[in-house]
């Protein structure tokens, strides 16, 4: 950023110059010959010092990660536990005739464990840890992301020969900055130069100089890559690190719980069906929030009570300390009333608390918690979640007679799902092939999923208005209830399927 500002200063001088009649060529000689010598300077390496743009190429400078201290990622840990193998056994790989992979990406949604994996992988291989991020190679000046990628393969072998080590991981994060399809830039090569120095690299890893190369790399968008990176003898292994399901959103609570003082009323397989959805950043931060929620109430312990307000401040944001206006409160209380009878009328005991608190952009909200983490949605089940979606429109329209901005929000969410019924086949229109579906059918037809919801929930809140009417009261007078709470409230509703 530094020398795009000079340069375009020191252009803007030239310009003012000229047109106060001054003869510019000697500058324009002067900034020639500086610019050949800074090149020369860069490109010997000297200019950016012995480690290069960024990278780490120490591993001592790398926190020791063990492969036990990742919870959550079973499978992805077994499979790249049996790509490291090769590395740690080359003499036996030799012998069979197995080629020593070259390339590893771990590819899945952020948060979930994928940098850590990597360091672990170097800790367990005994190999020293060259880390860079894909956006460090990208510059405005041609040629230099190519330099730098050579100049990371050139620092992973020297680290590797200087710690005494045979082999070396280099880690490249966000690599889909680098990697990315090529012929999309038309306009600037930079990019397809930089991947295709990268594809040379990977190609002519020996181990003729005595160092094993293996790059690893992280990317949220495998999509984005090019095929030629994809392709077997460059990333040989594509490693899915997912999101957790319960059992591993248990592991991962009781790592980062293991050194904490917690309460007796703490249950973490509780906690753990209470964080669906959640990836392993999002459970270690709201073991974090709850530590520091116990601490501002001057506990010694943390309590249920803390790790229930910190998963709503990660799902939902900070409190707010707006208020609304009492007629807006009653509103919002029997908005979320709605959202919570529904969702317990279709699926009882999936409520785990509702509340109106402001919290985020949220005037307040209702939370379910599965009793377990679904793979599939059935037509079914993806009806029942639309008519939760439009109960709190619906239970608006009863109790006060018209709807307010507060829907907007459960609508979009509510002609998403419908969308995801005619996707999958599972509408009246049957079979569809969503890319030549016209626009008009097709929301014609989500316009329809959704009214039907509409009437269903519509029928069931008027029909049960005094219980949601009194749950909605006791909302405004604590501002808060648990699921438990709830339905001591509305009473045990016979279990109902919505229309369609």
């Amino acid at each position: 950023m530094v020398k795009e500002v000079v340069l375009g200063s020191a252009a803007g001088m030239l310009v003012l110059l000229a047109l106060w009649g001054v003869d510019v060529t000697p500058f324009l000689l002067l900034g020639g010959l500086l610019l050949f010598f800074w090149y020369a300077w860069e490109s010997k390496g000297l200019a950016r010092g012995p480690a290069g743009p960024g990278f780490a190429v120490s591993a001592r400078s790398v926190p020791k990660v063990r492969f036990e201290d990742i919870g959550g990622q079973e499978v992805a840990k077994r499979e790249l536990l049996e790509a490291l193998q090769f590395i740690k056994e080359s003499e036996a790989a030799k012998r069979l005739g197995i080629r020593p992979l070259k390339g590893i990406l771990l590819a899945g949604p952020p948060g979930n464990g994928k940098t850590l994996m990597a360091k672990a992988a170097a800790s367990y291989a005994g190999a020293a840890f060259v880390a860079a991020s894909g956006s460090e190679f990208v510059e405005v000046y041609a040629g230099v992301g190519a330099q730098r990628v050579r100049r990371l393969f050139q620092k992973a072998r020297a680290a590797a020969q200087k710690e005494g080590k045979s082999c070396a991981v280099i880690f490249i994060d966000e690599i889909e900055v680098l990697g990315a399809k090529r012929g999309r830039s038309a306009s600037h090569m930079e990019y397809d130069q930089t991947l295709n120095e990268l594809l040379v690299q990977m190609d002519g890893l020996t181990e003729d100089d005595g160092v094993r190369v293996l790059v690893m790399a992280a990317t949220n968008r495998p999509d984005l890559l090019d095929p030629a990176l994809l392709r077997p003898g460059r990333f040989d292994r594509t490693v899915h690190v997912e999101m957790p399901d319960r059992e591993g959103r248990l592991h991962i609570l009781r790592i980062h719980t293991r050194n904490r003082p917690l309460a007796a009323d703490v249950d973490l397989e509780e906690l753990a069906r209470e964080m669906y959805g959640f990836s392993g950043a999002q459970i270690e931060s709201a073991v974090n929030e709850a530590a520091i929620h116990a601490l501002r109430a001057g506990r010694s312990e943390i309590r249920r009570e803390d790790f229930k307000e910190a998963i709503e401040k990660v799902m939902m944001g900070e409190r707010l300390e707006r208020k609304p206006r009492p007629e807006e409160q009653a509103r919002i209380a029997h908005h979320e009333a709605g959202h919570a009878f529904i969702s317990e009328l279709v699926r009882p005991g999936s409520v785990s608390s509702v509340t109106v608190t402001s919290r985020g952009k949220a005037l307040g909200y209702m939370r379910q918690a599965p009793e377990d983490d679904p793979y599939l949605h059935t037509r079914q089940d993806l009806l029942d979640q639309i008519a939760v979606c439009v109960a709190g429109a619906c239970a608006e329209e009863v109790f006060f007679g018209s709807r307010s901005t507060g829907c907007a929000g459960d609508i979009r969410q509510a002609m998403t799902l419908a969308q995801q019924l005619v996707a999958a086949g599972m509408s009246r229109l049957g079979v569809v092939d969503m890319e030549v579906l016209p626009s008009e059918a097709l929301h014609a037809e989500m316009q329809a999923i959704v009214k039907e919801q509409e009437a269903f929930a519509r029928q069931q809140i008027e029909a049960h208005r005094d219980r949601i009417h009194e749950a909605a009261l006791l909302l405004l007078e604590r501002e808060k209830l648990d699921g438990d709470t709830f339905r001591s409230l509305i009473g045990p509703p016979a279990p109902v399927t919505s229309a369609g």
